[in-house]
């Protein structure tokens, strides 16, 4: 009867080991599968980023195209603002030698200066 009893406790030690051996297996398996599903989440996001950067890539490159027809028009303003600094010039000396001709009338015909 004593056997027996060992015998009846070594199963239930067995069976209680085999429990908790089960248990840790499936919370392992349940984290396994939790992981998955985040490397699932995680590998779609990037494919998202991916898209993203894709289209940012095209982007630019339009951009540079686009930059790139715009640098002759650019050296045309430069060219004109380049004209206009030296249009303004002629006229600051063309202002000046007509004061200084109105200043010789002036006292060419001793008109008072008004």
């Amino acid at each position: 009867m004593e056997q027996d009893h060992l015998a009846e406790s070594l199963n239930d030690l067995f069976t209680n080991v085999s429990t908790m051996i089960r248990g840790e297996l499936q919370e392992t398996n349940n984290v396994l599968v939790l992981v998955e599903k985040m490397n699932t989440r995680v590998a779609e996001e990037y494919k998202g980023f991916g898209d993203v950067a894709s289209g940012l890539r095209i982007f630019v490159e339009q951009l540079k195209s686009k930059s790139g027809s715009f640098d002759e028009y650019v050296q045309q303003i430069d060219t004109i603002e380049q004209q206009v600094t030296e249009f303004e010039a002629v006229i600051s000396m063309l202002d000046e030698y007509v004061s200084l001709l109105e200043s010789k009338v002036q006292s060419a015909y001793q008109i008072p200066p008004s």
